[in-house]
């Protein structure tokens, strides 16, 4: 199962470096889709910087974090960081929905990755937790 949370941690890696490209891009970003798809708007909002670091850094490094965690099978501090990249991600999917009105297609791709983490992480938590008291 570490290798599909490896694998998804990749996934979002590559989600988050197409993001940050979007963050630097000075031209019309390849994915402005209509005016509710549009990373360019997005990632250069600004939204897109937390204390001056961009956000699609910090998914960069918080998803190799996650790989690190999954790798070593660390899955109860994995829970703990996969939860709080969900919730970060739940919130940058607010400001997307609420105060911009404009959808990054790099951002939803991340929010599915990390749902999807999390899911895997509490099933396996869950899954060894019976396990071990059965």
């Amino acid at each position: 199962m570490r290798w599909i949370l490896i694998l998804l941690a990749v996934v979002g890696i590559a989600s988050s470096s197409l993001a940050l490209r979007e963050h630097y891009r000075t031209d019309t970003s390849p994915c402005s889709i209509n005016e509710r798809w549009d990373c360019g708007i997005v990632n250069h909002s600004p939204y897109s910087m937390l204390a001056g670091i961009p956000v699609a850094v910090i998914g960069i490094a918080g998803y190799l974090l996650l790989a690190a965690l999954a790798f070593k099978q660390a899955y109860r501090l994995l829970l703990v960081t996969v939860l709080a990249a969900l919730v970060f991600s739940l919130y940058l999917a607010r400001i997307e929905q609420h105060v911009l009105g404009v959808w990054c297609i790099y951002c939803v791709i991340s929010l599915g990755v990390i749902s999807l983490l999390t899911l895997l992480v509490l099933s396996i938590l869950l899954v060894s937790s019976v396990k071990s008291s059965g």
